[in-house]
């Protein structure tokens, strides 16, 4: 494969021409085998920029290679197959195309070397993930396409108007550290910020996600927010405030996760949370918080989607995702029950599993940076992460009250994706060297020392038993039918209705006092009327003689003022 050849540029290719190829397994085949294709050149790239371009002037880097791209390139190329092989069944183009543009985009953004470039592929992932929402044709699909639409091109403003203030400050255009210290730098870390979820610009993930197709939900999850986190390990390393923004992210979606019916929407939260984990190793920014937050997002984007897809297993079979309405399937879907334990079990952290050897490097080293108040946040947030991810998810799917639901298994490459993803969860928590190989630093961290073993199983058996005494005492939040308020309630109810109220008052304001002008003017021109109107005084006829006399009078004063001058 020419190393000329940027590695998005392969995805693009296909996307033109699978429309001209017909439905059926030669297409789905070709879905599936692009990744690998642009995986395993992704692997044998050499380092350094490879692709440079002019563009108006400028030189644009399409292809900077480094550990760093790399990691992201290869888990994105990994993610693509995987969603892919989920969606063998799918015969709908604009999901195939939409699916190859927006992980073609991200992989393209992750080897960008210069701002412009980032911007591009930015606004491409943008615009092509929104027919995975879309692509579910119902009225609440489009507006909820429009509002991630929204979002997400208002990121792309944000970030095109920093570009064009950095460029006017600096005269350059790289995509390196930045520090936040000018307008330029605070509209391009707020870009990134919108894209990473940060807390209050969040809700985009839970209403967009749910929103999307079976299969669209598992792409969804991999692209969007895992760019804005590698934007932000390139970009803003070291940052302190990213340091206090995860740990907020860490925290607040657990309370939500826990009394969410939708199960979608408990993984959107559990999403939200588990990117605050690598935002706070960004804002740590040393190499091994570095290497920490890269593992965690590449172990995180593979069990999210097993997560993702054991949950759209069930949607697919059942045609619904709530948990009050799930419960006992099991008994006829046992392997997407135990693919949904696995991906549990890495969300989770449990020893042996990937979330256990990559999340541990983030908290290893806020404890070593002696940041007590952020260890601790983050160790609650790991405990309650088992129990709105960890527990929730399969025990109010697969083994809580009988729903009385029999559906079949999923289907054999539902099958296949789920297990590829599990074996790849247990094979990096087994094996995790393969994935330190990899990482932006050299790694010198052993995950399985017995301090940090005993110390992660106390913590998981703890949360437990606190889960199951919750549950049997009825403290634990049911599980029904209920729409629960987030902050979007603020701009989605409250915000248009204070509008609505504001633009009442000023109209009835508007209102009185143009009611007021229109009487005096009325009173005005009535006067007008009644002197100088066809019956007014001033339009009676008068006699000669007065008519003489007055015109005396006038010349009299005439004559006077012309005296004065």
């Amino acid at each position: 494969m020419p190393d000329q050849i940027p590695t998005a540029f392969l995805f693009f290719g296909l996307a033109l021409v699978l429309p001209l190829i017909a439905q059926g397994r030669a297409r789905a085949a070709l879905l599936v085998a692009l990744p690998v294709l642009a995986g395993w050149q992704v692997w044998t790239l050499p380092e350094g920029n490879l692709v440079q371009v002019p563009f108006f002037g400028f030189e644009l880097e399409l292809m900077r290679v480094d550990r760093l791209a790399r990691a992201f390139a290869l888990v994105f190329a990994l993610a693509a197959f995987l969603g892919n092989l989920y969606a063998w069944h799918v015969r709908d183009t604009v999901q195939q195309v939409a699916a190859l543009l927006y992980a073609g985009s991200a992989i393209g953004a992750v080897f960008a070397g210069d701002l412009i470039t980032l911007f591009f592929y930015w606004e491409g992932t943008a615009i092509a993930s929104v027919f995975l929402i879309w692509a579910r044709r119902t009225a609440g699909a489009y507006h909820t396409g429009l509002r991630y639409l929204i979002v997400q091109v208002g990121s792309g403003v944000l970030l095109l108007a920093g570009v064009a203030l950095m460029y006017r400050q600096t005269g350059g255009i790289a995509f390196e550290r930045m520090t936040l210290g000018s307008l330029a730098t605070w509209l391009i870390f707020l870009s990134f910020g919108i894209k990473a979820a940060f807390p209050l610009l969040h809700n985009w993930l839970q209403d967009a996600y749910p929103a999307a197709t079976v299969t669209g939900t598992v792409i969804l999850s991999a692209f969007t927010t895992k760019l804005a986190i590698y934007a932000l390990a390139r970009g803003f390393a070291g940052t302190e405030i990213l340091i206090w923004i995860g740990v907020i992210m860490t925290i607040f979606p657990v309370f939500f996760a826990e009394i969410e019916n939708d199960l979608r929407r408990v993984l959107a939260y559990s999403l939200n949370n588990q990117l605050g984990f690598m935002v706070t190793g960004i804002g740590l920014g040393s190499e091994m918080a570095l290497n920490g937050t890269v593992s965690h997002a590449f172990a995180h984007i593979i069990y999210k989607a097993l997560l993702f897809m054991s949950v759209g297993a069930v949607l697919y079979r059942t045609g619904t995702s709530k948990a009050s309405e799930l419960g006992g399937l099991y008994r006829t879907m046992p392997l997407s029950a135990v693919f949904c334990l696995v991906g549990a079990a890495s969300i989770s952290a449990f020893p042996l599993f990937s979330g256990f050897v990559s999340k541990s490097m983030v908290l290893g080293q806020a404890a070593e940076d002696g940041r007590w108040v952020v260890w601790g946040g983050l160790v609650f947030a790991s405990a309650a992460v088992l129990s709105h991810s960890g527990i929730k998810i399969p025990f109010f799917m697969f083994f809580a009250h009988d729903s009385g639901k029999r559906p079949a298994e999923a289907p054999g490459h539902m099958l296949w994706a789920m297990g590829l993803a599990a074996a790849l969860s247990v094979g990096i928590g087994v094996f995790p060297g393969a994935l330190y190989a990899i990482l932006p630093y050299p790694v010198d961290f052993v995950p399985y020392s017995m301090g940090h073993v005993v110390g992660q199983l106390q913590l998981l058996l703890f949360a437990l038993l606190a889960f199951a005494w919750l549950y049997r005492s009825g403290i634990h939040p049911p599980e029904v039918r209920a729409i629960n308020l987030d902050f979007d309630w603020t701009y989605r109810w409250l915000g248009p209705r204070l509008i609505g109220a504001v633009g009442a008052a000023v109209a009835a304001v508007w209102r009185a006092q143009a009611a007021f002008w229109t009487r005096r003017v009325r009173r005005f021109i009535d006067g007008l009327y009644y002197s100088h109107g066809p019956e007014g005084r001033i339009a009676s006829v008068w006699p000669t003689g007065t008519m003489v006399a007055w015109i005396a009078v006038l010349l009299a004063v005439t004559l006077v003022l012309g005296f004065i001058d």
